[in-house]
């Protein structure tokens, strides 16, 4: 049986809205063969199921396997949308899949369909279910001297013009110092203040289903060495070496996806096969502990924790499936 951190009813604040099914969870906790449970479920009771893909890796058509998307076979027995829906070389941001992902959500709604949300990228789900700030585009120029300076300097700038963003963050963390500087002096208002006017996010308009799958640490990371190891084998080496073939730009998302880098060193003779799988299933493990952090720290607390290896999908659905 699950351990519930909270009763499902409690994900139920808007109880005869459209239902949305969530299933969040770090990398190779089980969240696609949930997915597929909650769907079977569902059709048992009449329902029709959609899964919805919310991972931004597994949207890129080029790395099925590395990204663990899930099979045609799987694909093939329950509807699935948004797997393989970017080339890699289009940028999918956190906006263009919320954007993509509610158009989804409404026709599945339209089509008399329960969709199921599924994937570990917090930041896709927050900006689809609280909409995201609507800041405007940042003048180039701004961008371009802020993005120049030292890191230090930086920090120092922004706690002179955004103090309490300044203190939020942490004086290296130049990604984010950079973002909240260019944001205050392109638009003349502070991050916060725009992200206090979100917008676009369905969580007022749907009841949402939600489970956060928290299972054991070490269970995690023991699948995450083995799965690595698996698709080394069966086929992620050859996904890389086509994607190394386009010479796309290495700052694409497609490019920085877990194991291309690893993968990459073995096909250019700088790593052996051994090396790479250890550094590739490292930095899995890496990957699953910071979605851990974002999990247990950001979601909603009315998303019921899963903190089992398994998940009675029934029994955390009850209210859905009835």
């Amino acid at each position: 049986m699950s351990t519930d951190k909270s009763p499902e009813k409690a994900s139920a604040s808007n109880t005869g809205a459209p239902p949305v099914a969530l299933i969040a969870g770090p990398t190779a906790s089980g969240k696609s063969a949930a997915a597929l449970a909650l769907a079977e479920a569902l059709e048992k009771a009449g329902r029709r199921p959609v899964i919805v893909n919310a991972d931004s890796m597994q949207v890129y058509s080029d790395i099925p396997i590395l990204s663990a998307a899930p099979s045609e076979e799987e694909q093939d027995r329950v509807p699935h949308r948004l797997y393989g829906a970017w080339d890699g070389a289009d940028a999918c941001s956190a906006a263009d899949w919320a954007k993509a992902a509610r158009a989804e959500i409404d026709a599945a709604h339209e089509d008399g369909a329960v969709p199921i949300l599924v994937g570990g990228t917090g930041l896709y789900l927050k900006v689809l279910i609280e909409g995201i700030a609507p800041i405007p585009e940042i003048d180039p120029e701004v961008r371009e001297v802020v993005r120049a300076m030292d890191r230090g300097i930086a920090h120092a700038a922004l706690a002179i013009e955004d103090p309490l963003r300044a203190a939020t963050l942490d004086p290296g963390d130049s990604q984010r110092i950079a973002r909240a500087l260019e944001v205050k002096r392109s638009t003349g208002v502070t991050l916060a203040d725009w992200q206090q006017a979100k917008s676009g996010g369905i969580g007022e308009e749907v009841d949402v289903h939600a489970a956060v799958l928290m299972p054991e640490r070490q269970w995690i990371y023991e699948r995450c060495d083995k799965r690595f190891a698996q698709m080394v084998a069966g086929g992620a080496v050859e996904e890389v070496e086509a994607l190394l073939a386009r010479s796309l730009s290495p700052d694409l998302p497609v490019m920085r996806a877990i194991g291309v880098r690893e993968i990459a060193a073995l096909i250019a003779g700088d790593m052996t096969k051994d090396e790479a799988i250890a550094e590739g299933a490292q930095a899995t493990r890496r990957y699953a502990k910071r979605q851990f952090t974002w999990l247990r720290n950001q979601s909603p607390p009315g998303w019921r924790r899963i903190e089992t290896n398994s998940i009675d999908v029934e029994g955390v659905f009850d209210r859905l499936l009835r």
